[in-house]
């Protein structure tokens, strides 16, 4: 899956041992870029930590991500873990539905104004007395 969004902001860097050896996680969060925008927090492990710390806030990415989920003591956790970064240009990261549609004007048909006088004339039609207001 991908997704492409603003970066928000850089979240917290946390590092550990464990069994296995140190590790880093860093979070990044970003804004997707829909008509009703969602910020989504997206962990990065390993060589991940590194190029999420060169994002600057306002810039434009997209990203590969895969979504993991894991049950802890009953409760579900997920992450969304990026595993490839691009940065994306102006251009490409523009909705298509704010991208007006163009097409040439020569091949545009014209059509003339609609007559509304001879209809004007005859409301005599409408104007029937039964009694009530309703135009129905």
């Amino acid at each position: 899956m991908e997704i492409v969004g603003k970066v928000v902001r850089l979240g917290s860097l946390t590092e550990g041992t464990s069994a296995r050896g140190a590790w880093r996680k860093q979070e990044l969060i970003i804004e997707t870029l829909e008509q009703y925008p969602k910020q989504v927090c997206l962990v990065c492990w390993g060589d991940r930590v590194a190029e999420a710390q060169n994002f600057v806030v306002g810039q434009t990415i997209k990203a590969q991500i895969s979504i993991e989920s894991r049950e802890f003591n009953g409760k579900w956790y997920t992450d969304v873990r990026p595993f490839r970064f691009d940065i994306e240009t102006a251009q490409q990261s523009q909705p298509m539905q704010n991208q007006p549609m163009q097409q040439p004007q020569q091949n545009m048909p014209q059509f003339a104004a609609p007559q509304y006088e001879q209809a004007a004339n005859n409301m005599d039609y409408f104007e029937s007395d039964n009694g009530d207001d309703l135009p129905f």
